[in-house]
């Protein structure tokens, strides 16, 4: 890698993904695909933004971001695939076989981990899927380092033929460090030659790829034990350890005289250096989070080590852990108060499952801002599985408990995996209620662009996509659009199409008020009227608060005006401020 001064552009403070997105542009990527879902939503943001000449594009699903990204490099131009940790499960299908076809542009495959479930639903290791798809694996330990390693990363994709995976966690995703930057190395397309026997993966096709894949597993063990991606530092040799990624500052930060071998590509498993630093070093520990990936090639090796209590495999791990991992100690979590989570002032999913709790009915619900609805004092969602599983599990709910069952699910996450469902509902001759709530972003992960809003992730004008007429389109019997917060309409239309013979959606329609920044005025309370029932605190919004003496007080600062509280309200003691 060429550091000298004329390829010098700037010291910035980035983050680990603002650092990726830099890396990528200097590697010389042309095409960038994704789907939103934090901790990686940032990457695809800035690429957008800052390095316009990459064609980058939020895709519906991380299976179409796979395939989209994939195409462009089997057309010879590097490409990048981003997304968070579970959105590699829904590109699993391409990324498995794309290991067989293998690449022409550099691809590389970049997956944020999450380990202590900051914003997921569960906590699933990356690092396996390397092993399981058999690509190679890299894994930065800071952001600067994300930067240059990603550039390292095409190069090998194109030396082996070979998607790579590059692994962020959360911590290293949204971290912030100096990152020297340079300039674009301008990477020529290679031009598309058409070979059906490399890119067709008929069986017998298949077959020989798998011969050719095994050989290249062999091939990128032997540059594992190389490259300086992996690095030995001897210092006092009575201690060691044995990590990757964030887990070295952490080990470094508590342990700085010990001996450390930092693995940055930890698939293939470099395990001559492994052995030798074992048997160099008089005491080494296993350091890493999540599942014991280095420890069972450690342990297959027959290699004495000192390995984390499982109890460490759950949630993350931090620098204080350390000191407790090597005197064997089990994890112990220590009770941190935070603030609940909770649906905006005036979101626009409150009235809605206001009205579905008032209506007891049974919500299988989806990923997103209104997965929150789970919680008191709202308690009307149900079911929280995965991306598109608001209808499917519908479907399946309905089915077996029948009367009663609504699916939920937001207009995004819709266009993501819902259509399919959706389909299936009405080929299998399902009955019921299903909602879409249409707040025209893509709120839970930071307010993105989606095919329903007309606009690109370039913020560029685009044909918008007519909920209402896809719906019909999947052979829905009827389709209403309604205003949440009317909410006794609301009311009547659900009660009305769940006593219906038909399947029906409907669409809840309102834009977020983060991402439209749409205020009315506030609401007052006159005390006197208030009778101290409470009705207004189930709706579950931070600007009603109750006191220590049990009064209700409205927190001006957070109300934006929508006005359910009103609405809730029996005994007319909240009332909507004259418009000044």
């Amino acid at each position: 890698m060429d550091n000298s001064q004329d390829k010098i552009k700037s010291i910035r403070l980035l983050s680990g993904n603002e650092a990726l997105a830099a890396g990528a542009y200097e590697a010389g990527v042309r095409v960038a695909a994704a789907y939103p879902g934090t901790p990686s939503s940032e990457i695809l943001e800035c690429i957008a933004s800052e390095y316009r000449e990459i064609d980058s594009q939020w895709s519906v699903n991380e299976k179409v971001a796979m395939e989209v990204a994939l195409g462009a490099s089997i057309g010879g131009v590097r490409a990048l695939y981003a997304s968070k940790h579970v959105g590699i499960n829904v590109a699993m299908d391409p990324l498995m076989t794309a290991a067989y076809t293998g690449i022409n542009g550099g691809f590389v495959v970049i997956t944020c981990d999450d380990p202590g479930l900051h914003s997921s639903q569960n906590e699933q290791d990356n690092r396996l899927v390397a092993e399981f798809a058999k690509i190679p694996l890299i894994e930065p330990a800071s952001p600067s380092e994300a930067k240059e390693f990603i550039k390292i990363a095409y190069d090998l994709s194109e030396k082996f033929d070979t998607p790579v995976l590059f692994r962020m966690t959360t911590r290293i995703s949204h971290t912030k460090e100096d990152v020297l930057l340079g300039t674009r190395t301008e990477v020529a397309p290679k031009g598309h030659n058409i070979d059906p026997q490399k890119y067709v993966m008929v069986p017998a096709n298949a077959y020989r790829k798998h011969a050719e894949l095994e050989k290249k597993l062999e091939d990128l063990r032997g540059f594992a034990e190389l490259t300086e991606l992996n690095k030995t530092e001897y210092n006092d040799k009575k201690i060691g350890f044995i990590t990757s990624g964030v887990m070295y500052y952490y080990a470094k930060e508590k342990y700085p005289d010990a001996s450390f071998l930092k693995l940055g590509m930890s698939f293939p498993f470099p395990s001559e250096k492994v052995k030798e630093f074992v048997k160099e070093v008089k005491k080494v520990y296993v350091l890493e989070e999540l599942e014991p990936f280095i420890e069972n090639k450690i342990r297959a090796l027959g290699l004495k080590c000192k390995y984390r209590d499982p109890s460490f495999r759950i949630g993350e791990i931090r620098p204080e852990h350390i000191p407790d991992i090597v005197k064997g100690k089990t994890k112990e979590e220590k009770k941190i108060v935070s603030r609940k989570p909770v649906l905006c002032p005036g979101c626009s999913h409150r009235p809605v499952f206001s009205v579905l709790k008032k209506l007891k009915c049974i919500v299988t619900g989806d990923i997103g801002c209104y997965t929150l609805a789970a919680l008191p004092p709202l308690g009307a969602l149900h079911t929280c599985v995965c991306m598109g599983g608001g209808i499917t599990m519908f479907d399946g709910m309905k089915r077996a408990v029948g009367k009663n069952v609504v699916g939920v699910i937001g207009d995004s996450t819709f266009m993501h995996s819902g259509i399919t469902g959706l389909i299936n509902a009405v080929y299998n001759k399902q009955k019921g209620v299903i909602l879409i709530l249409d707040n025209s972003t893509t709120a839970m992960t930071g307010g993105q662009p989606h095919p329903g809003t007309g606009m690109t992730i370039k913020q560029e004008p685009t044909k918008k996509l007519d909920l209402v007429q896809v719906c019909k389109a999947c052979g829905v019997d009827n389709v209403d659009v309604a205003d949440p917060f009317d909410v006794q309409s609301l009311e009547t239309l659900i009660k009305t199409r769940m006593e219906g013979d038909s399947l029906s959606v409907v669409i809840a329609r309102f834009p977020c008020r983060v991402v439209s920044r749409i205020r009315h005025e506030a609401v007052s309370l006159i005390s006197e009227k208030c009778k101290k029932c409470y009705a207004c605190l189930n709706v579950g919004c931070p600007a009603i608060v109750k006191t220590e003496t049990g009064e209700i007080t409205i927190n001006k600062q957070y109300c934006v005006g929508c006005g359910l509280c009103v609405k809730v309200c029996p005994f007319k003691a909240l009332v909507q401020d004259e418009k000044k």
